[in-house]
């Protein structure tokens, strides 16, 4: 039998962190919404299951596809832009790295961004991407409108004009509702960022942290474990015509290419070697990450290139339970007697209305937890069981792209509206064509 048009020889997929790998039965290239169309008809047809996939910067298997893998990078760029309502509608494939130079010309950027910038527009909202900042909410949410294909076929718009009921399910779907093919993002005026880095008291930074995610307008800090300090790092906002002192090149090569990944790599896997050497590792990295200040264009403060591969758990929690949450975390590596080389990651966000978001209908608090992708032996992965049940008794919720063990029924008490989004499901793929063995564990068959 021939191959369809657009369709690639099927190979093994790996995620980026190399924790989740399929071999499909087809892969598929689609050019246009009407093609994406095809292959999800064409799939029900064959009674294969079929999943879009982005970059892979999702940790979990949210993105696993067993029946036809759909890349939809050529799916890419401004489809139409409202410069009266500062509303541009971008190709689902687009890369979070192309919108600087895409919206530069509308004078344009996201409210707010992450510090990884290689994924998908689709597939960063679909998973609960977000940055971080006490009064800014994350990507999902600023999101008007979207159109997909659903389980049937259907070409389906859905925005606050046209089926505005299903907006706060469909912006934040996990790849359950249909396959997205483009999105219409609400952006703001291009801006600055004044960027301050630096390290202080851990336990300074914890008495601190809910006045400072309430003030600053981006505030987060990475905690070395076996260290007392944090290195805090906080943005202030500034109009997008301030005048930039921006990080001199070479210093900002050698501290984030040379230091941040190679020779934090080095380090990552001589400990992985030699775990008693951690302790001394950490200590290093906190003292070689010293004191930066800076302000440029936003986008250039927000990113920073991850080329270490790590694989890493992190959950939203009510944010005045994040300090506390924390120290426990703290006690629990030094009772048990851990080596945990890599940092600790503390951020915030506004609450918001979408239905699965982490920050459905509370002010939260983020805590991530990482290790080295190598450091894959049992005892080295407890650490993620041990730090799950901490998040838990603190009234977390898992973010949805990484690593974490809850099912159907803990999602059914953490999310008010979840029966909800699984009407919606049923709505719109009664067939389970977008299924997938992780949507099994987290929605239920």
């Amino acid at each position: 039998m021939s191959r369809r048009p657009n369709a690639l020889r099927a190979t093994e997929w790996r995620n980026w962190s190399r924790a989740e790998s399929v071999s499909p039965i087809r892969v598929e290239t689609p050019s246009s919404p009407e093609a994406v169309q095809r292959a999800v008809q064409a799939a029900a047809h064959q009674g294969l299951t079929i999943k879009a996939i982005g970059a892979g910067h999702s940790f979990t298997g949210i993105a696993v596809a067993e029946g036809v893998q759909l890349l939809l990078d050529r799916l890419s760029g401004v489809i139409a832009v409202d410069e009266a309502s500062a509303r541009v509608t971008l190709a689902a494939g687009t890369r979070l790295r192309q919108l600087p130079r895409l919206l530069a010309p509308y004078g344009l950027a996201l409210e707010n961004m992450g510090d990884i910038d290689r994924q998908s527009i689709a597939g960063a909202t679909s998973t609960g991407t977000h940055g971080t900042g006490g009064a800014f909410r994350g990507l999902a949410a600023q999101l008007v409108g979207l159109t997909l294909v659903t389980g049937e076929g259907e070409l389906l718009r859905v925005s606050e004009t046209e089926n505005a009921e299903l907006l706060p399910a469909a912006r934040l779907g996990l790849g359950a509702l249909g396959i997205i093919v483009d999105v219409t993002v609400q952006c703001v005026p291009a801006f600055t960022l004044h960027a301050l880095e630096r390290p202080e008291p851990l336990g300074e930074v914890l008495d601190g942290y809910l006045e400072r995610s309430a003030s600053a307008d981006h505030f987060e800090f990475y905690w070395f474990p076996h260290t007392e300090l944090a290195l805090t790092k906080t943005n202030t906002r500034l109009p997008g015509d301030a005048p930039k002192r921006p990080l001199n090149p070479i210093g900002r090569w050698f501290d984030d290419e040379v230091t941040a990944n190679g020779l934090y790599r080095v380090l990552c896997a001589l400990a992985a070697l030699a775990p008693g050497m951690i302790p001394t590792v950490n200590r290093q990295a906190v003292r070689l990450t010293g004191h930066r200040e800076f302000t440029d264009a936003a986008p250039k403060v927000f990113v920073t290139n991850r080329s270490v591969r790590f694989r890493e758990l992190e959950y939203a929690l009510p944010r005045p339970a994040v300090p506390d949450a924390l120290r426990e975390l703290r006690r629990l590596i030094e009772r048990r007697d851990w080596r945990i080389s890599f940092p600790v990651e503390v951020r915030s966000a506004a609450a918001d209305d979408n239905w699965l978001s982490t920050a459905y209908g509370r002010e939260t608090g983020y805590i991530a937890v990482h290790r080295y992708y190598r450091e894959t032996r049992p005892d080295q992965l407890e650490y993620f069981t041990e730090v799950e049940k901490i998040m838990v008794a603190a009234g977390g919720r898992p973010h949805w792209g990484k690593l974490h063990t809850r099912d159907a029924e803990f999602f059914a008490d953490a999310y008010p509206r979840f029966r909800d989004f699984l009407a919606v499901r049923d709505r719109l793929d009664p067939g389970r064509l977008f299924r997938n063995p992780y949507l099994d564990r987290v929605l239920g068959q």
